[in-house]
């Protein structure tokens, strides 16, 4: 069928709206009409010069829509269902089978390649050249786009698609992170580094659950004031002298948890520094450098790796909306709308910190 697209032709280039033909879904998959569509820093990953998933490529990993038609073998997806899209896996791994999908054997192949995990893909341009389609399972800078039946969660017709793309992705990790990746409990001090979209919805997971204090750190003023309004009990300048040492006096001698949301690794290296003994840092940002620490900085301190909140986006997503709805994750008020085609001014006011979480709307409000 012919969709629009936003196609990343080059890596230092704009996105291009184009109209490409998308193939039928195959096994296992579903087509979905893209209401909204969140954006992530991850979608500037094909920019790198040794991207896995270099262009020609449709990005796009936060979708939200209507299914419209199903592959063979489909059974828990319908035509007509309301979707939000996440990440892809396989659900036959021993990870899969704990629950633990973005721990997935074939994560990488599945979600980071823009291609099937067998090389194909689904779209192709006028001149019926190949373009990378499956990003994340989805490639979602579309009116329409090839999801599977595993990243596709159903949800309640009467809800605002167009404000739940953000939960697939950015929303998942940061409240994935406090509530399933690090299981954090009320009474727990928290320190999260970075208040862009993840770090700001683990602010509100911690608040959710009770943790004290919880202290953003990050270095716009704006995002500061804004994680405060939803439930940082302290905000601190990044570039602040004796920031360590702040930490430490307002958590009482070290942090029970901090979480890296920027991916620098100077700054991560600072998530493990302000931990008590015992504690737990999550590196949720992805790292471009090597990631050096001290030969002391983990003694009697854990620091991980987490993909996605460690969260299954089938039991997550849903109890995130509930919080939603009553009120006590507001995760709407970082977005900003831009119609697909001004989708390169909606990556510039991402990468200035000027938008928060911007949500792309391909094919309108229903």
């Amino acid at each position: 069928m012919k969709a629009t697209a936003a196609v990343l032709r080059q890596a230092t280039g704009p996105y291009l709206i184009e109209d490409v033909v998308l193939d039928p879904p195959g096994p296992g998959e579903v087509l979905v009409r893209v209401v909204s569509a969140g954006m992530c820093h991850s979608d500037m990953l094909p920019r790198q010069g040794d991207a896995l998933a270099p262009p020609p490529i449709i990005t796009g990993h936060e979708g939200a829509g209507v299914v419209e038609a199903v592959g063979a073998g489909v059974e828990r997806v319908s035509v007509g269902d309301h979707v939000v899209l996440s990440f892809d896996s396989c659900g036959e791994c021993a990870n899969c089978r704990r629950g633990l999908p973005p721990y997935c054997d074939t994560f990488l192949g599945r979600n980071m390649l823009g291609r099937r995990v067998d090389g194909s893909t689904c779209a192709y341009d006028a001149r019926n050249e190949q373009i990378a389609a499956r990003w994340f399972g989805q490639s979602s800078f579309a009116t329409h786009c090839i999801a599977t039946e595993r990243n596709a969660v159903v949800v309640d017709p009467a809800l605002p698609l167009e404000k739940l793309g953000p939960l697939g992705c950015g929303m998942l990790t940061g409240a994935g992170t406090v509530l399933v990746g690090m299981n954090i409990t009320a009474g727990s001090s928290v320190v999260v580094f970075g208040a862009g979209a993840v770090g700001l919805a683990a602010v509100m997971a911690a608040k959710v659950v009770g943790a004290d204090p919880i202290i953003a750190v990050d270095l716009h003023e704006s995002r500061l004031a804004l994680a405060g309004e939803l439930g940082a009990t302290h905000v601190l300048d990044g570039t602040a002298d004796r920031l360590t040492r702040s930490i430490r006096s307002l958590t009482g001698g070290g942090a029970h948890f901090s979480i890296d949301t920027t991916g620098n690794v100077t700054v991560a290296a600072r998530a493990v520094s302000v931990l008590r003994q015992t504690g737990h840092c999550g590196l949720v940002g992805l790292q471009h450098e090597p990631f050096v620490l001290d030969p002391a900085a983990l003694l009697g301190r854990t620091a991980s790796g987490i993909i996605e909140g460690g969260a299954d986006p089938q039991v997550l997503i849903p109890r995130l909306i509930e919080l939603w709805q009553e009120g006590r994750f507001p995760f709407d008020r970082l977005i900003e709308t831009f119609p697909l085609a001004e989708i390169n001014t909606a990556e510039k006011a991402s990468l200035s910190g000027a938008v928060v979480k911007p949500v792309m709307l391909p094919g309108g409000i229903i």
